[in-house]
């Protein structure tokens, strides 16, 4: 038999194969080659973000500021901004910009187009990460919260809700073209974005503070969640006009009325649902008998509220909503803990080493028209956040300010519009850049500036007390 050994490797199997498909099979065989590479691409990328996350958190900390802050500053560092260690292809990275992929290049002696292959799935596989983090960030202030307590706020929520996202679009698409002269869409674009809130980040400060559960927290988390059915629909809308110069009504009602009865039906049924839920975990020897059953209808929730085209974090936090009214809800927060303690702070951290504070120079001149711009929108989204405090009423000794404040950080949510518009080629780059930098600032003040807003003196908080009792 060893005389066939050089007509076999000579006249392979590959051969028999159309000539398609050949290339396909080969590029698959490939993919398998590389995947122990990507492994070590993305354990390694790991490392630099729980590092970054633990070493930003402590310091944050030690300078008594929330520990997210911490985590997205650690972010920058690591990211597109200093180090390059964590860098994404989404946000214009190259595999040649990435320090990691340098060191996997260099151990493995890869070819280029290797590397950005390599590139490629590593970083996808890291940002699937950092969506389960902010899926399971979600089910656990879904958790954390009291769905009796957010329903006594849910008209307050629902007004802070538009006004937050009304104010701001209005002021900065008007703004843009009365006094930039920007054109008609590309404002409307940039006006949109100004209406986001990351829930995610307001949600961790507030929690970090002890304040999830007072009546600002509620507020702030219920207009979050509602502002963020409000993002997606207006997101919807400037996509559709971006794209085709109309705007798809049928579409703009579809995700009103889904969005609404996803959220209400969830509640609704979920009281049902929690008798089953908590016999079914009894039943469970096995050790996860409580968080795993928990993690599949959240799970499953969050890909619900993919599939209608809403927001997979909008599932997570209503299925949270629907177990929190369970007798084992204290028991299965404490289990949900050390799992977001793992995969939290990869969303906190991606989301600081996607920004680059590049777009800051003003020695580079095509920044500078995007350095006033971005002032003015960045006074717009800030202003247009903190008045929604002020639209809250019959709520005796509110703190106001604390419920503006929360509603500030723009987050990933801006991120996302600036890189749709962007991808669609609505937004040139002076805008984009503005839009950037107004998404870097208000993330980052808005957690001290958070902190901030509920301290008080003792005086204040026993006069807050008392007119909480009278009302």
């Amino acid at each position: 038999m060893i005389f066939l050994e050089p007509i076999v490797n000579s006249f392979t199997w590959l051969n028999f194969l159309p000539v398609g498909l050949q290339p396909l099979l080969l590029a698959t065989t490939h993919e398998a080659e590389y995947a122990p590479i990507v492994l070590t691409g993305v354990l390694l990328s790991l490392v630099v973000i729980y590092l970054a996350s633990k070493i930003g958190g402590e310091l944050s900390r030690m300078m008594d500021l929330p520990p997210v802050l911490g985590e997205l500053v650690g972010g920058v560092i690591v990211g597109a901004s200093a180090l390059h260690l964590v860098v994404f292809p989404d946000s214009g990275a190259a595999a040649t910009d990435s320090i990691i992929m340098t060191i996997l290049q260099f151990i493995n002696n890869l070819t280029p187009d290797a590397v950005t292959s390599i590139f490629q799935t590593q970083s996808e596989v890291v940002s699937v990460l950092a969506e389960l983090g902010v899926i399971i960030l979600l089910f656990e202030i879904g958790l954390e919260s009291d769905l009796k307590e957010l329903q006594k706020v849910g008209y307050q929520a629902t007004i802070v809700a538009c006004v937050g996202v009304a104010v701001p679009f209005a002021a900065g698409t008007a703004g843009l073209i009365l006094l930039f002269h920007a054109p008609v869409i590309p404002a409307i674009f940039a006006g949109a974005a100004l209406t986001a809130t990351s829930i995610g980040i307001t949600s961790k400060v507030l929690s970090e503070i002890g304040q999830l559960k007072s009546r600002e927290g509620q507020i702030i988390v219920g207009a979050a969640v509602i502002d963020d059915i409000l993002g997606i629909i207006v997101l919807a809308v400037v996509a559709s006009l971006a794209k085709t110069g109309e705007v798809d009504i049928f579409n703009v009602i579809y995700l009103i009325v889904s969005a609404t009865v996803f959220l209400i039906g969830s509640i609704l049924l979920g009281k049902y649902f929690n008798q089953s839920f908590v016999a079914i975990a009894d039943k469970l020897q096995t050790r996860g008998n409580l968080i795993i059953p928990a993690f599949i209808f959240a799970f499953f929730m969050a890909f619900l509220g993919n599939a209608i085209h809403l927001e997979a974090i909008l599932g997570a936090f209503a299925a949270g909503l629907v177990l929190d009214e369970t007798d084992k809800r204290k028991e299965l927060d404490e289990q949900v803990k050390p799992v977001a303690d793992i995969l939290v702070p990869v969303f906190f951290v991606t989301v600081g080493a996607k920004v680059d504070l590049g777009v800051l120079n003003p020695l580079v001149p095509g920044n500078r028209e995007g350095l006033i711009i971005a002032a003015f929108l960045i006074v717009v989204a800030m202003i247009g956040k903190v008045v929604t405090g002020w639209s809250i009423f019959g709520q005796a000794g509110i703190n106001r300010l604390a419920v503006g404040v929360g509603m500030i950080p723009r987050g990933e949510v801006g991120l996302v519009f600036a890189a749709i518009g962007a991808a669609s080629g609505t937004l040139d780059k002076p805008l984009q850049a503005a839009i950037v930098i107004m998404v870097i600032l208000t993330t980052f003040v808005a957690p001290p500036l958070l902190r901030f807003a509920f301290k008080q003196s003792p005086e204040e908080k026993e006069s807050l007390e008392k007119a909480n009792l009278i009302g």
